[in-house]
């Protein structure tokens, strides 16, 4: 077959692309060439509309991905506020202490601790057993051969004897540091010179203990004796081997800083105010942010809505959480509640499904009726408000079934079958046509480049010249 043959065959196939167009964009009626790396991209790029279009879909879902994760994120925040005010350790049992003399007596309260008056007397503190030595001119002076005896309050002992590796204050040290009774030995300069202290690792009566030695020139006596603190708490007098003392009132402690005896120090123990406000503005504010975020799916910003639009479940939690807003807390057995709802809280509704509070009446609901407020969020048994909207959140966000886990799996899903969909149409049609278009275009480059001399053979044949047509 002529080359002229061969073109026309090729202009001809029944490929599905018209190369004639594409010759006559790329080359121009006067060329004398095909550029091929060209006409082949502009073959395949017409062939690759399919992925074209899964890749529209893939960003399209990515971007429900991206969105959903927001939502998610936002609805485990309020999530976490809400489970906060339901805990018995959390923001509405925090407890202050006061004290009506702090340098005799503070406290401190554990969460949920009863909330009252505590009066403490501190007729003595608490204190630490210790020893100490005559003065050496310094801490490396050769130390007299002889042999120390340490014995606990427990019956413990230690022999130690200087000389052989033990010849300074340094060396015993460290030898009575090591038989772990209990004790820590340690040297203490002075203008003086130097001397061997050693003190119990405890306070109290328990912590003494006893120091003889064999040779009177180097000798320890007793600095303090260990005892107990003595106080009266409500009246009732109490020892204690530490000035930090726990279990005289439930869930408090008291720490002793002085003695004043008889003189009545009381302790006054409340509810944390500042902890309950700073938690239940924090749960507004996380609420505002969610429900921002749920309207943006809905709201037509010109470009359409969100791309969450389409999704029941965010529709379903955007309607769940405003309904949640009309909860109504029934009163404790027997009395009344002044906290019956948010409202009554200081805590109003706005046209968008925003909340707004007003804290001079939620501060004043905090100081004047604490178990109300406690009670709506909690109620009798953790089943009030917070356990409700608790309950409505985790059906959206539990790493188990949650509707957007869910959903995120379903996305993550369907993202990956298009990915795999877009390899395949590259491996099993995109490869093959590309190599069956650079083949056919170089055919066809080859035929217009041998053209002109196949001209010129026809016109030999028909008798032609340059000068006849």
């Amino acid at each position: 077959m002529s080359s002229v043959s061969a073109l026309n065959s090729l202009l001809s196939s029944s490929s599905g692309i018209d190369i004639s167009s594409i010759l006559q964009a790329l080359t121009g009626s006067s060329s004398s060439g095909i550029d091929v790396n060209s006409a082949v991209s502009s073959s395949i790029s017409a062939a690759q509309q399919p992925e074209l279009n899964w890749e529209a879909q893939q960003s399209t879902l990515q971007s429900q991905a991206t969105a959903l994760t927001q939502l998610q994120n936002a609805t485990t925040n309020l999530d976490n506020d809400v489970q906060a005010l339901n805990s018995v350790t959390g923001p509405l049992s925090a407890t202050l202490v006061s004290s009506s003399n702090a340098g005799i007596v503070t406290g401190s309260a554990a969460s949920g601790s009863s909330v009252g008056n505590v009066v403490v007397v501190v007729n003595s503190l608490a204190t630490t057993a210790s020893w100490s030595s005559n003065t050496l001119a310094n801490e490396s002076t050769v130390l007299p051969p002889e042999t120390f005896v340490i014995t606990t309050a427990s019956g413990a002992t230690a022999t130690i004897t200087t000389g052989n590796g033990i010849n300074n204050l340094d060396d015993l040290t460290k030898a009575i540091n090591g038989e772990n009774l209990g004790l820590h030995a340690s040297v203490i300069n002075d203008a003086n010179g130097s001397r061997l202290a050693i003190t119990s690792n405890n306070s109290g009566s328990a912590s003494n203990f006893t120091v003889t030695s064999s040779d009177p020139s180097f000798s320890l006596t007793q600095a303090v004796a260990g005892t107990n603190a003595s106080l009266q708490v409500n009246g009732i007098s109490i020892a204690s081997a530490s000035n930090t003392v726990t279990g005289a009132v439930p869930g408090l402690t008291l720490n002793l800083l002085g003695a004043s005896v008889g003189t009545e120090v009381s302790l006054s123990v409340s509810h944390d105010n500042s902890q309950a406000s700073t938690a239940i503005n924090q749960f507004v504010t996380d609420y505002n942010t969610l429900i921002g975020q749920l309207n943006t799916q809905f709201t037509d910003t010109g470009t359409g809505e969100g791309v969450l639009a389409s999704d029941s479940s965010v529709r379903s939690l955007q309607s769940e959480i405003l309904q949640a807003l009309s909860y109504t807390a029934p009163p404790a057995q027997g009395s009344t509640t002044t906290v019956p709802n948010l409202s009554s809280l200081g805590i109003s509704v706005n046209n968008d499904g925003t909340l707004s509070v007003n804290n001079a009446t939620l501060n004043n609901s905090l100081q004047n009726n604490f178990s109300d407020v406690q009670n709506f969020f909690q109620g009798a048994s953790l089943n009030g408000f917070a356990n409700s909207l608790d309950q409505q959140l985790t059906s959206f966000i539990s790493p188990a079934d949650g509707a957007f886990t869910v959903d995120l799996k379903s996305i993550s899903t369907e993202y990956s079958n298009l990915q795999d969909d877009i390899n395949n149409f590259e491996t099993n049609i995109i490869t093959p046509l590309r190599t069956q278009l650079q083949a056919s275009f170089s055919q066809a480059e080859i035929a217009l480049q041998q053209l002109p001399s196949e001209i010129k053979n026809v016109d030999a044949e028909l008798g032609l010249n340059n000068n006849n047509n």
